[in-house]
């Protein structure tokens, strides 16, 4: 079970998820001059989360490169071009603009290794700024991993703290596969210390973030730190909680999330999406076969309501919350 390594004090630095972000794109493409990036406004502008700052002043236009606002045809052309040699990494700016793409997507990125026998990988990936607690409207706030994670051919990649966000990014971008990296915005501006010499577990790998005796709380990207506060809100109440960040949805590391889940015979499955048809469905559905007989009750999920997303002042209600996560610990028939 792989837990949360610890940091070298002389290589520390402060900085937040979207500095890690710039710095694991600026690294990468110091490292290998087939990785070029592209996107709406990455260039001059630096990306509306200024996550590609300052890469086309040191690597020039040709490799961080502006584009029309097509996403379908920026997702067309990284294939171009990974079918040439080229590592591109595509910004869709905002999570629900990526929808355009999808048949690019499904049809094409997702299937041309297995197509070609494995003669033609496309090692594109595909940054999505996803999720909400921005503030934003329609368009800027969907939690759309489902789509990814059902479409066999892909990785699906999501950071929850500012280690992983370069680690990860950096495996992602290494990786013959394609993958999608589902950046949190709402985790963009918090700061962190971390080391980036240090190793991070790949792609494919869970960490337990906080151990527990008495439930699991399994959680990926924006929930991270909900289900933290809510693992210590829950000591008042008695209950010893343990949090598992997934890191990545597709590969699933099943192996880890059974043990845990093993361990302690009840497990709470926590993520922003909307509950029917989501990833926790899927978690919770393989998890119950795995451990059926380790549970001391039904593998419970807190997720987004069934609904299009709200308008910005009534998103709070609809993002799962510490109260609505002890709820759920609550329900899972506690016995002596």
């Amino acid at each position: 079970m792989t837990t949360a390594p610890a940091r070298s004090a002389a290589a520390t630095r402060t900085s937040t998820m979207a500095q890690a972000l710039n710095t694991a794109l600026h690294d990468a493409m110091k490292a290998d001059p087939t990785v070029h990036v592209m996107g709406e406004d990455v260039g001059q502008l630096g990306g509306v989360f200024r996550i590609t700052d300052g890469l086309t002043a040191e690597f020039g236009p040709e490799r961080c490169l502006d584009t029309p606002l097509a996403e379908a045809g920026i997702l067309g052309t990284a294939i171009g071009m990974a079918m040439y040699g080229l590592r591109p990494v595509v910004e869709m700016q905002f999570d629900a603009f990526a929808y355009p793409a999808m048949e690019q997507l499904f049809s094409h990125v997702a299937k041309m290794r297995n197509r070609t026998a494995g003669k033609l990988p496309l090692p594109i990936t595909i940054r999505v700024p996803f999720g909400g607690g921005i503030g934003g409207v329609e368009h800027h706030s969907d939690a759309s991993e489902a789509y990814y994670t059902h479409t066999a051919g892909l990785h699906v990649v999501t950071p929850a703290t500012v280690a992983d966000a370069y680690g990860l990014l950096r495996a992602s971008i290494a990786s013959d596969d394609p993958v999608v990296f589902l950046e949190p915005k709402r985790l963009y501006w918090g700061k962190s210390e971390w080391d980036p010499t240090a190793p991070v577990e790949p792609i494919g790998k869970a960490v337990l973030r906080r151990t527990g005796r008495s439930a699991v709380l399994i959680t990926y990207g924006p929930s991270l730190p909900v289900c933290l506060e809510a693992a210590e809100a829950a000591k008042a109440e008695g209950w010893d909680l343990s949090v598992l960040d997934l890191r990545t949805l597709v590969p699933f590391d099943e192996e880890t999330a059974c043990e845990v889940v093993r361990s302690v015979g009840r497990a709470v499955v926590v993520h922003e999406a909307t509950g029917f048809g989501g990833a926790g469905a899927e978690i919770a559905a393989r998890l119950t076969e795995k451990c059926f007989h380790h549970l001391a009750a039904p593998v419970l999920r807190v997720t987004g309501f069934d609904i299009p997303y709200p308008p910005p002042m009534l998103e709070h209600h609809h993002l799962p919350g510490v109260d609505r996560i002890l709820d759920a610990v609550a329900r899972l028939q506690w016995e002596d």
